[in-house]
């Protein structure tokens, strides 16, 4: 199967090349905005690559340019360092609805995007799919109004879609301003203290790995189509136990500066994920 992945060189799309390069019978086509970039990953070699950038408009059949894919997984989205910022309703959010509709329109028979558990606005406790969407801030509209473009475009065009919400996840090759990377980044410089929020924020975690795996399950059945599904672990924990675990499993101690940062506006107190749609997939 031939399969085209958008964001190939970020965080989740170097793991997720990975992951399905497992696989013999899947034949990747890999797409970023700098091959340049994308040479110094290892598994350059074994897709074939092929350079675009968003921010250049729709000049031809998508379809036809990246070769004729059996199925996108779009996982590539700007701007992800300011959650706020306009620039994802009103630049990305446009660009990224011409490029599916380019793609779909050309022959392109399954889509699958990665969405936000932010969707889910500022509600509290268990997050199930059937809960109707309330996104507050623009990422988080952008990305919901995607889904719903999605919808609309099936009216269309003959294609199914996987919705995939993810929550959080952590490891190798994440943001540099993330949580776990700072304290990653502190206990290799073997600092005394660690500055972060209170963390009495209850949260949702995957490791990377995990969250490439459930993706890569998703996209590949065919039970649970044209719906939302929750990459998520089920597991709700505190931010402090979080880190206080990950601390206790590399024998590391250090002053935990509870309270230094505040607590972020634009997401709840405490949330996580309703992983039972999943699990139906896991126990297959």
């Amino acid at each position: 199967m031939k399969i085209l992945i958008t964001g190939a060189t970020g965080f989740i799309g170097c793991h997720l090349i990975r992951e399905l390069l497992k696989s013999e019978s899947n034949q990747i086509v890999a797409t970023s905005r700098s091959v340049d970039k994308a040479k110094k990953f290892d598994w350059f070699s074994e897709v074939e690559y092929i350079e675009y950038d968003f921010n250049e408009g729709i000049g031809e059949n998508l379809y036809a340019f990246f070769g004729k894919p059996d199925k996108l997984i779009h996982l590539a989205w700007e701007d992800l360092s300011n959650y706020n910022s306009s620039s994802h309703i009103s630049v990305i959010l446009p660009n990224h609805c011409d490029f599916i509709e380019s793609i779909v329109a050309g022959g392109l028979k399954e889509v699958v995007v990665t969405g936000t558990c932010f969707e889910y606005g500022m509600i509290e406790g268990c997050l199930s799919e059937d809960i109707n969407t309330k996104p507050e801030n623009p990422y988080a509209v952008a990305k919901d109004s995607l889904r719903k473009f999605i919808v609309n475009l099936q009216k269309k065009h003959s294609f199914i879609y996987k919705w995939i919400r993810l929550f959080y996840m952590y490891g190798e090759g994440q943001s540099k301003t993330s949580l776990m990377y700072l304290l990653d980044r502190a206990i290799q410089n073997k600092d005394k203290e660690f500055n972060m929020s209170g963390g009495e924020q209850v949260r949702d975690f995957l490791l990377i790995d995990k969250v490439v795996q459930n993706i890569n399950l998703i996209a590949s059945q065919d039970t649970l189509i044209n719906q939302s599904i929750n990459c998520c672990s089920g597991e709700p924990i505190l931010v402090k136990n979080l880190v206080k675990n990950y601390l206790n499993e590399r024998q590391y101690q250090i002053k935990l500066n509870l309270g230094f940062y505040p607590y972020p506006s634009y997401e709840p107190m405490k949330f996580w994920g309703d992983d039972s749609k999943l699990k139906t997939l896991e126990s297959k």
